[in-house]
């Protein structure tokens, strides 16, 4: 990321253009020309220009295709935003150089760090999630024939999204691989099991990014299980093991300030950005959300990756408890094609949040 910061200074022969609803394909000179559009209303006798179609609506069961872009490009900004009741109902995917499959295929919220359906400040290098729900992916996204991205509606009614995706055309990252994000659900995790970050890839890449929403679903601390990464043929034993989960998200000692309790932090790499304690009614299971971004630190692989992470917590006699929580994740690599064995993306039934807030 520091040679991004000197890169900046450095004039080369790419062209900069973005994607939104007052400029659905990106062309040259193509913005602000509506003539309809969700705030053609507001905008009465003002005319053309003036904030017409600031967003779309997406109906229920529909999928809105974003953006389609011509490579070599790198899509270098994705902002977007929704009402937070959306945030696990609409899907988010990517699609490279005209692959059927999607190599993001993500929960909007939890692309984004907001997997919980209720905001958190999340001050990071490549996510950022702002008052109130504003989410910023600054994830370079370099592609070499084509692009496609997605928004699908699984709510029973439409959903009014704002975006904008913005991208140099004309280049392509050196030696630059795919990105793509994978979202999985153990709801809840059967005893004396792992949580799987991601299985079965094969290829050569880099693993660059974590992200955690874990439900506790009983008293006490919940983190001390250990995330593995098994590289390169490694089978039973994993190349890469971690001492607990608050280390790897660079905690310690149970975030647990004496006197103050858990304690919420964001930083350029990683955070425990998000503490929802119980609120003695519906809300009645601590809730959390961390991530770790191996910028610094790219975990590379050069034939396949398999990662995951326990769940421990402590009982009686200072012993190791199973548990049975509630964990989401979104894994990001790097790879070095655009499609990879992915899981299947759970139903809507299975992607809500409990006791999500009335509306």
């Amino acid at each position: 990321m520091a040679e991004a910061v000197f890169d900046i200074a450095r004039l080369g022969s790419g062209r900069t253009r973005s994607i939104s609803p007052e400029n659905f394909d990106g062309a040259k000179g193509g913005g602000g020309r509506a003539t309809e559009g969700t705030g053609a209303a507001c905008a009465e006798g003002l005319g053309v220009g003036w904030k017409i179609s600031p967003s779309v609506d997406i109906a229920p069961g529909e999928t809105l295709t974003m953006s389609e872009i011509e490579g070599p490009a790198v899509i270098t900004h994705l902002w977007i935003t929704t009402h937070r009741s959306r945030w696990r109902s609409l899907i988010l995917r990517a699609y490279w150089d005209g692959a059927e499959e999607p190599a993001i295929e993500v929960p909007l919220g939890d692309f984004f760090g907001q997997g919980w359906c209720s905001f958190a400040q999340l001050s990071s290098l490549v996510i950022a999630a702002n008052p109130h729900g504003g989410f910023n992916s600054y994830w370079p996204m370099p592609f070499s024939a084509s692009a496609r991205l997605t928004i699908e509606n699984l709510a029973p009614d439409a959903a009014t999204v704002y975006y904008q995706v913005t991208y140099e055309s004309d280049t392509q990252a050196t030696d630059g691989g795919y990105l793509h994000a994978q979202f999985r659900r153990s709801n809840p995790l059967p005893s004396g099991t792992t949580h799987p970050l991601v299985t079965g890839v094969l290829g050569h890449g880099k693993y660059v990014g974590t992200y955690l929403a874990w439900g506790v679903n009983r008293p006490g601390w919940w983190g001390e299980g250990e995330v593995k990464f098994y590289l390169d043929g490694d089978q039973e034993y994993p190349t890469i093991c971690g001492t607990g989960t608050e280390d790897y998200f660079g905690g310690a000692w149970n975030f647990d300030v004496p006197g103050q309790g858990y304690t919420a932090y964001t930083t350029p790499y990683l955070g425990l950005h998000q503490i929802l304690a119980p609120d003695g009614l519906y809300q009645s299971q601590q809730r959390f959300g961390m991530y770790r971004w191996h910028l610094a630190d790219p975990i590379n692989f050069r034939t396949d990756l398999r990662a995951d992470i326990q769940a421990l917590g402590w009982k009686s006699r200072h012993r190791y408890q199973l548990l049975t929580d509630d964990i989401s994740s979104v894994a990001y690599f790097y790879l070095d094609r655009p499609t990879a064995t992915r899981p299947v993306l759970p139903g809507a039934d299975e992607l809500e949040v409990g006791g999500a807030p009335l509306e």
